[in-house]
């Protein structure tokens, strides 16, 4: 893997991360596969609206159907027919959110499926075991993730214990050809720990830099204040992934202060639920008002979904609960995620970051796309 910054705007860059699987344009928007699947979205219709990289999930994948099982038939991308980039988390988020049941200690976590009460146990090397099955391109090293806020105390443990973990999974990871490995920056809301984590991180050596534990209940100023002290304390020639974030206001002011790689599942789970992310902000089709409006969502868009169906037929579906409601509003909303990330890339390059921060922002205060 190799990772190239072709263009600076202040903090901000714009990159080429090339992999064995194809070239990853940053910064860059992952749509989260949970389960080797981008929920109510078919993965051509994926491809189709800009994305690069989609990411999977180890603790799901691994309760269903099986890490050795996909293995078995011929990996994640062949599993899910998507042949380009894919990032697998490492399935200590989930395992803390999710689990039931769970014991934490030095080896590793000890766990009960929350489908069905199977005993699991998750260490450093099987995290690592699991994403080799998959045939991730990028792999995460196991942590542990504390909800803010948290103690010091707390904090401190659990940063420590990750940065245990993270020399634990980089030696079991090896050096295989064609795929990397990412450490994860943890430390709560405090900055000493958020540099000390860095700091043993880049000493250990990863291919790429993760910021974990944050948009897990915090305000957005603590998340930009972490991210202001630790994005510049990670080496300029590795990709830096803010992890499970989040609005299209947080993706616009972490990439001003460095950030590379984004995920979050709000732009699919918005979209079952009815709620468009558009230019001009939220838009959302349970409201009554749009059962006679004719008026697309954006007739300039690139995408079909947003450009070629009427509000009032989008409301239609929704308040019936047809599964065509949810496939559409997802296909509008991760192809307006990918549009804002073009849209950064291309104001990078040009060098007004600033300007396109300001328009989109002033764009999206007129409210639920009633400029359209």
């Amino acid at each position: 893997m190799k990772f190239t910054v072709n263009a600076k705007d202040g903090l901000a860059r714009r990159g080429e991360l090339a992999t064995a699987r194809g070239v990853i344009r940053t910064p860059a928007f992952m749509p989260v596969g949970t389960a080797a699947t981008v929920k109510a979205m078919l993965p051509e219709t994926v491809r189709s609206t800009g994305a690069d990289i989609v990411l999977g999930n180890v603790y799901h994948l691994m309760l269903r159907p099986g890490a050795e099982r996909i293995a078995k038939l011929g990996g994640l991308h062949k599993f899910m027919n998507w042949e380009h980039p894919i990032l697998t988390d490492s399935g200590g988020f989930q395992v803390m959110s999710l689990a039931k049941l769970r014991t934490l200690d030095e080896n590793g976590v000890k766990f009960r499926s929350h489908i069905d009460g199977t005993a699991y146990e998750l260490s450093p090397e099987r995290a690592m075991e699991i994403q080799k099955l998959l045939g991730s391109d990028i792999s995460m090293q196991l942590d542990e993730c504390v909800r803010l806020p948290a103690s010091d105390e707390e904090t401190t443990r659990a940063m420590r214990l990750s940065l245990r973990w993270a020399e634990r999974s980089k030696k079991a990871f090896g050096t295989p050809a064609g795929r990397a490995i990412f450490g994860i920056v943890q430390g709560g809301a405090s900055v000493p720990l958020r540099l000390e984590s860095a700091r043993e991180l880049i000493e250990i050596g990863f291919d790429g830099y993760a910021i974990g534990g944050l948009a897990v209940g915090e305000p957005q100023a603590v998340m930009l204040e972490m991210l202001d002290a630790t994005a510049p304390a990670l080496p300029e020639d590795r990709p830096r992934y803010l992890m499970g974030v989040g609005t299209p206001d947080d993706l616009v002011k972490a990439v001003s202060r460095g950030i590379d790689m984004f995920d979050c599942v709000m732009p699919t789970r918005a979209g079952r639920h009815g709620t468009a992310y558009t230019r001009f902000g939220q838009l959302n089709l349970k409201n009554a008002r749009h059962a006679e409006d004719p008026r697309p969502i954006d007739e300039t868009s690139d995408c079909p979904a947003a450009r070629d169906y009427s509000r009032a037929y989008l409301h239609h579906l929704v308040k019936a609960n047809e599964i065509l409601g949810s496939m559409l509003l997802t296909w509008v909303n991760v192809a307006y995620y990918q549009s804002l990330m073009a849209g950064m890339r291309d104001a990078i390059g040009k060098r007004r970051l600033a300007d396109f921060a300001a328009e989109t922002a002033e764009n999206w205060s007129r409210g639920e796309a009633e400029a359209a």
